[in-house]
């Protein structure tokens, strides 16, 4: 039942997408679609999705509980490879931001910091799309 609400919600972002014609939007879109299906497959329990504080500080693409960790996961979608792996966009800045995001949530609500750690998915969108999970991909440098 809640695949079937998940496959309507996709096709209702699909649908808002189609009256935009930049393509990095719908690939950036559609990667964060596969991203939360292939979290959800692989016992992920999704919280959240688009988080931004409200000081404007970054933005996570999707916050997941697995096990007993509050994962971060920032997504990135390449159509190839050709520049580089997708997940080589995730610099110290992109970092900063997503550390500056993951520390105001974790302020409203209430999570311990030793259970926080930052993932990446990344993927090329081949057919069929290639998906890798880099769990703990990287540690903030300061911590709260």
């Amino acid at each position: 039942m809640l695949s079937v609400l998940y496959t309507f919600a996709d096709r209702i972002r699909h649908q808002v997408r189609r009256g935009r014609t930049d393509p990095d939007f719908a690939a950036g879109q559609h990667g964060e679609d596969l991203a939360h299906r292939y979290l959800r497959r692989h016992g992920f329990t999704i919280v959240a999705r688009n988080y931004r504080p409200r000081a404007g500080a970054g933005e996570i693409d999707l916050i997941a509980w697995e096990k007993d960790q509050l994962a971060f996961v920032e997504v990135k979608t390449r159509a190839t490879g050709e520049f580089g792996t997708p997940e080589s966009a995730v610099d110290p800045e992109k970092q900063l931001y997503l550390v500056r995001a993951a520390r105001d949530y974790v302020r409203h609500a209430t999570v311990d910091w030793g259970a926080v750690r930052f993932d990446i998915v990344s993927i090329l969108l081949t057919r069929p799309p290639r998906i890798s999970l880099l769990r703990d991909a990287f540690r903030p440098k300061r911590t709260l």
